[in-house]
């Protein structure tokens, strides 16, 4: 088997028990965890996509689709039960039930859960992070750092003064940050590594449940998603469903995100050869600064080492747009040059090369749907969540799956009840 499908293959056994509902294998605690989050209503909250309940198992999907440690997972299935910076969704409240908390997801995780529902998350990452970069700056960064963690691990070179560590550390310093508690004003210390993990987990929860009405709510007509609009007497909820503009901060993050990553390696090794001394004089891993949580890099945007430019993501959605709502009027050759050009802007999110497989298949060229198919479905599975928020992740990766199976069959329906009738089990 080719390691492309040996690689898919991969992404479709972890996503099986998800899709399956088989949440018990992923973790046998993890049906009372839900039982016990729809028990105190988590289910009766509307939260932008849907449900609060929804939306927390989502973001756990998510984050074990990408290999978050477990304390992260959970932080990510509780992770706004006691409100946070963004939403007012307190299911616990955070004076009395912290210890409830803890004794269904264990103490590292609740105490994550309670750092981020603390923390200004919003400022933090935006203001304080996100907002110091350029896009170009965070490629050249990208670039930079990617030969100083070489130089760092095959020859023991370091230097703290490279323009990319120096301007990282300058906003980000090794030994973390100070905070105001969101509610009380008290200082709150934050180490680098929970803030990557915030960031990590951002990246996560908006792809979840970001869509066009975002867009439409805060006047993101530049697709930089700085939440500079008010729109709020206009934009009617759920709106026409379009994708939103939103993979181009999601980039951002992860681009951060992969330079806090490697700075940490770069700190690690060159403690690690000096003699494993830390300041707390202790040796090995240093608690204070939380070297215990392992940070893992998302599948997304190649890995995070690509930045998705703004106007290239609103023209590539607003081709596909165009090609799955008015693009059939123009026949199936007008939709195929909407949607290769979709592609060719952006390369990151799978619905485009999906609906692109289904005009293969329409038109017999099977060899091109299977390439397609495959490709959306690798993208898809990568995510853990949908770009086109109209029909479920669900839905998407068993759309993705029939047409695969058709084009390896080299097969397509002739008539729309063969189409109505199509489906996969297995």
């Amino acid at each position: 088997m080719p390691s492309s499908q040996k690689h898919l293959q991969s992404l479709l056994s972890s996503a099986r028990p998800f899709l399956r509902g088989e949440l018990e294998s992923v973790d046998p605690n993890l049906p009372s965890l839900v039982a016990v989050l729809r028990s105190v209503g988590a289910g009766e909250c509307w939260h932008k996509h849907g449900s609060f309940l929804d939306h927390l198992i989502d973001i756990y999907r998510i984050l074990k689709l990408w290999n978050a440690p477990d304390a992260v997972a959970l932080c990510g299935l509780f992770h706004s039960a006691y409100s946070n910076s963004y939403v007012n969704l307190a299911i616990f409240d955070p004076s009395t039930s912290r210890d409830t908390v803890r004794s269904h997801v264990g103490a590292s995780a609740e105490r994550l859960i309670h750092l981020f529902c603390i923390v200004p998350r919003q400022p933090i990452i935006h203001d304080d992070l996100l907002f110091h970069y350029t896009d170009r700056e965070l490629g050249e960064h990208l670039q930079s750092s990617e030969l100083s963690i070489k130089d760092a691990k095959e020859r023991g070179v370091f230097s703290s003064e490279e323009g990319w560590r120096k301007k990282l550390n300058s906003i980000l310093p090794a030994e973390g940050i100070l905070v105001k508690h969101i509610k009380t004003g008290e200082p709150v210390s934050v180490s680098r590594r929970v803030i990557a993990v915030f960031l990590f987990m951002t990246m996560a929860d908006f792809s979840d449940q970001l869509f066009g009405f975002q867009d439409h709510l805060f006047d993101n007509e530049n697709g930089r998603l700085e939440f500079s609009g008010d729109n709020s007497g206009s934009a009617l909820w759920p709106g026409d469903g379009k994708p939103g503009l939103w993979l181009n901060s999601i980039s951002r993050m992860g681009a951060l995100y992969l330079l806090i990553v490697r700075e940490e390696e770069i700190f690690m090794e060159e403690r690690k050869r000096a003699g494993g001394s830390i300041s707390n004089g202790s040796g090995g891993v240093d608690e204070s600064r939380d070297e215990g949580i392992e940070l893992v890099i998302p599948p997304v945007f190649e890995s995070c080492t690509k930045v998705l430019d703004a106007e290239e993501q609103i023209a590539a959605t607003d081709l596909y747009w165009e090609a799955v709502c008015d693009g059939g009027k123009g026949g199936l050759d007008r939709v195929e040059d909407l949607l290769v050009r979709c592609v060719e802007r952006n390369p990151f999110v799978g619905e485009p090369h999906v609906v692109l497989g289904q005009v293969y298949l329409s038109k017999g060229r099977f060899e091109e749907a299977e390439r397609e198919a495959e490709k959306g479905l690798e993208l898809m599975l990568s995510w853990g969540s949908p770009w086109d928020k109209r029909t479920s992740w669900e839905g998407w990766i068993a759309w993705c799956r029939v047409l695969l199976m058709k084009a390896k069959e080299r097969s397509w329906p002739k008539t729309a009840w063969g189409i109505l009738n199509l489906g996969l089990v297995g």
